[in-house]
């Protein structure tokens, strides 16, 4: 018997396998599989009920591979740059796009380029581009600058551009809708999502249609995007030129996916807002102190979303509300060292121990 054979198969599939079927694969399709998708949903402990809203949901897109939802899109997009012969992939990336593309193009033995705007990225972020072996070049623009300087590039090179213009990032990063209704066995009533470059809310929102086309779903649900104010092109109808916000993931002025993002607002009789900054931290602080959800900022715009909402529109106190959680805390270290710390120097003594913790 041959050796491999008797590993146990995997428990849990990587999008690739999960999905094929509602995927453009074909058999030449490498089935590439770092562990990503199958993310928590975790139903909302305090601050639901604090709002009234009994039926509320955290999607962990944290628990990916890289640490965000950037894996279930780039694990396609990789795999078809593989099945077409690429020897290398580019993106242009506030952090985590570069953080993944790095990650998939050394499973694959790709090499991997990145354009990251030379100020403004979090640290978490770069140290896992560093890490994965990607070839960094820091320009001094904006993310805007940096992904049209990308789409440049990949026209006069032989070199495969997987941002989320790549359409089959969007269809790998569309297998979170269906995880959503395959865990609660329809569609939620409302999904809050941050909103940058736009790709993700245009994903979810094919994947609810998606699902409900091939009768998986019942309803769909009303897409509600929210972006940074700082960083608002969508909600106020034009490029921002220089955006500033703390969320430094959702930090864009012109996203590329500006109007399908539009489409699934307008389809799902959804909205896109803004939240502030302190809104923004503001939910940051709630998800780790009343949830244990460890987020980076611009994952907390969903909750200062739905937060928002709550508070013009009592109809959500009966209805079934996720909010995505798009990345990990840790890529963004800083800004948690920014809140106030608890943290108390004592001596080496058990009397000191005890005086500090109020025993």
């Amino acid at each position: 018997m041959d050796a491999l054979s008797t590993l146990p198969k995997n428990s849990r599939p990587g999008v690739l396998e999960r999905y094929a079927e509602l995927l453009p694969l074909t058999p030449a399709t490498p089935r590439i599989d770092l562990g990503e998708g199958s993310t928590p949903l975790v139903r909302s402990q305090r601050i639901g009920p604090s709002l009234g809203i009994d039926d509320l949901y955290f999607k962990l897109e944290s628990c990916n591979p890289t640490g965000s939802f950037k894996d279930r899109g780039m694990v396609v997009a990789v795999a078809k740059a593989v099945e077409d012969g690429a020897k290398a992939v580019l993106c242009a990336s506030t952090g985590n796009t570069s953080a993944s593309a790095a990650a998939y193009a050394a499973h694959c033995g790709l090499d991997a380029y990145v354009l990251l705007p030379k100020i403004g990225i979090a640290g978490g972020k770069l140290a896992q581009s560093i890490a994965y072996g990607a070839r960094i070049v820091a320009i001094e623009g904006t993310f805007d600058d940096a992904l049209r300087l990308a789409r440049e590039y990949c026209a006069r090179h032989p070199v495969a551009l997987v941002n989320s213009v790549n359409p089959h990032r969007i269809q790998g990063q569309k297998t979170a809708a269906f995880e959503l209704v395959d865990a609660l066995g329809d569609a939620p009533d409302y999904l809050f999502i941050p909103v940058g470059n736009a790709g993700n809310i245009t994903a979810y929102w094919a994947g609810f249609k998606q699902y409900a086309e091939r009768g998986f779903a019942r309803t769909t649900p009303r897409m509600m995007g929210f972006q940074a104010e700082g960083a608002a092109p969508i909600v106020l109808g034009h490029i921002v030129e220089d955006p500033q916000t703390v969320a430094s993931a959702i930090r864009i002025g012109n996203p590329a996916s500006w109007q399908s993002a539009i489409a699934a607002r307008d389809e799902s009789a959804g909205a896109i807002d803004s939240v502030t900054d302190a809104e923004i931290l503001d939910a940051y602080a709630r998800l780790a102190r009343e949830e244990g959800i460890f987020c980076e900022p611009a994952s907390a715009a969903s909750l200062a979303g739905l937060i928002k909402t709550a508070a013009a529109r009592p109809d959500l106190r009966g209805a079934t509300c996720v909010c995505i959680i798009t990345g990990n805390g840790l890529k963004d270290p800083d800004t948690a060292a920014t809140f106030k710390t608890t943290q108390t120097d004592v001596p080496a003594r058990l009397d000191a121990i005890e005086s500090a913790l109020g025993l």
